[in-house]
């Protein structure tokens, strides 16, 4: 035989019971404002990485673009080695040169520096005994960067310590 509640039991079940539910109960304007600040995350961890890659995007082409252009460049150093740089072609070489620096474009064509095969191409070695590390003695073609790569290694003569 089981024991039926009494009142007081009945009522207290009751009120327990009408806690519970209260409790269970989700303001749903706050389930609303959780899921609206959620979805706002979202697209602002969407639009950062769009603009990153947008950027990325626009400095692999200006890449493209630079590595098309180091032809013309090394024309325009021969034509300034021989003096035929002059008039109004001098002014279009320098307006191109101007304009690949703003955009990032770096020549490297230090010599006496240690040699270092990321950055140059090594045509020929020579040795001497005044040297203690590989160094790099003579620029053949200049390098290029931008940013931080290697559009084009710089060929060059090294020399090694004997």
């Amino acid at each position: 035989m089981t024991e039926e509640p009494t009142g007081a039991e009945s009522a207290e079940q009751a009120l327990s019971d009408a806690v519970a539910e209260a409790i269970a109960e989700v303001d749903p304007v706050a389930v609303l404002t959780s899921d609206l600040q959620r979805l706002q995350a979202d697209f602002q961890n969407y639009r950062k990485r769009v603009d990153k890659e947008r950027i990325e995007s626009a400095e692999v082409v200006t890449g493209i673009v630079l590595s098309q252009l180091l032809g013309a460049l090394d024309d325009i150093d021969r034509a300034q080695e021989h003096g035929e740089l002059t008039g109004g072609f001098k002014a279009v070489a320098d307006q191109l040169t101007n304009t690949t620096v703003k955009l990032g474009l770096t020549k490297f064509v230090d010599t006496g520096v240690a040699f270092d095969p990321h950055i140059h191409e090594a045509l020929m070695h020579e040795t001497s005994s005044e040297v203690t590390e590989t160094q790099v003695t003579k620029v053949l073609r200049p390098g290029y960067k931008f940013k931080e790569r290697v559009l084009r290694p710089a060929q060059v003569i090294v020399t090694d310590p004997e």
